[in-house]
């Protein structure tokens, strides 16, 4: 590991933080800090919470019904809940990859120019130079620069997630949030994108839900492992054990950490 914690800055982080959907607590008591240009991995048993507290990052959960949010949450320092905040511009700073690749129904040009030009760039030189710039950061220019007209559906899945990394690149975020981006993906598509995440965390701060353990142990520095305790009869998920992610695989301190990273359960 090239950095300890003493050197690195906190980019967003997470204190007591609780989500419920109306009486159900999907989240409770969530501490962590994810910082800055290093990989964040989220690990654990499928329905512990990850996506869900991932989703929380940018606000998406504001679009879910009854979803509630106390504690806090703070992108440099600041209140992502203030009343003052500017959503579109939380979600310009926190841009999301999906788990299913999901480009528009428009050309490849197009899919990377739309969030520039809904932020005001009209310029056609500008915007040339910023999907050409965002190809080249998803590692996927050479294969499509001839073919920028062409219909963002109309190739394979593995181009269409980085296509999907560039359109998100576009607007210039500071935080990359990814969720499960390679498990619609075939092995070799995984690797690419694998080598992307590698290349993208020079330059942002990345926050990946994985199941997949050793990609977790490949692409991240960090690693957080969420567990919904059975007794408490669902959710209730919280962090049991958070720490360099050579530490969680190798050395964890936590027996249920320990035997979810050996693949015991899951």
């Amino acid at each position: 590991m090239e950095n300890t914690k003493q050197d690195l800055n906190i980019k967003m982080q997470a204190r007591n933080m609780d989500l419920s959907y109306g009486s159900f607590k999907a989240l409770e008591d969530i501490n962590i800090d994810i910082y800055e240009k290093q990989v964040t991995a989220l690990i654990g048993p499928s329905g512990s919470g990850k996506s869900t507290f991932l989703k929380s990052l940018n606000r998406m959960n504001d679009l879910v019904e009854g979803c509630k949010i106390t504690g806090d949450i703070t992108l440099e320092g600041k209140d992502i809940f203030n009343r003052d905040l500017d959503v579109n511009q939380l979600r310009k700073n926190v841009g999301m990859v999906f788990q299913h690749p999901n480009p528009f129904p428009m050309s490849i040009y197009d899919n990377v120019a739309y969030g520039p030009r809904t932020h005001g760039i009209k310029d056609k030189e500008k915007l040339d130079q910023l999907v050409e710039e965002s190809l080249k950061g998803a590692a996927i220019w050479d294969e499509v620069k001839d073919d920028l007209g062409k219909n963002g559906l109309a190739v394979s899945g593995g181009q269409q997630q980085r296509i999907c990394i560039a359109r998100a690149l576009a607007v210039k975020p500071d935080v990359l949030l990814m969720d499960e981006p390679t498990s619609a993906l075939d092995p070799i598509s995984t690797l690419k994108v694998e080598e992307l995440i590698q290349e993208l965390r020079k330059d942002y701060t990345i926050v990946i839900v994985t199941h997949n353990m050793q990609q977790a142990a490949r692409v991240s520095d960090y690693t957080a492992f969420f567990y919904a305790d059975p007794e408490k009869g669902g959710g209730h998920s919280t962090i049991i054990e958070f720490g360099e992610t050579e530490q969680i695989f190798n050395n964890p301190n936590n027996e249920q950490t320990a035997d979810y990273v050996a693949g015991r359960f899951g």
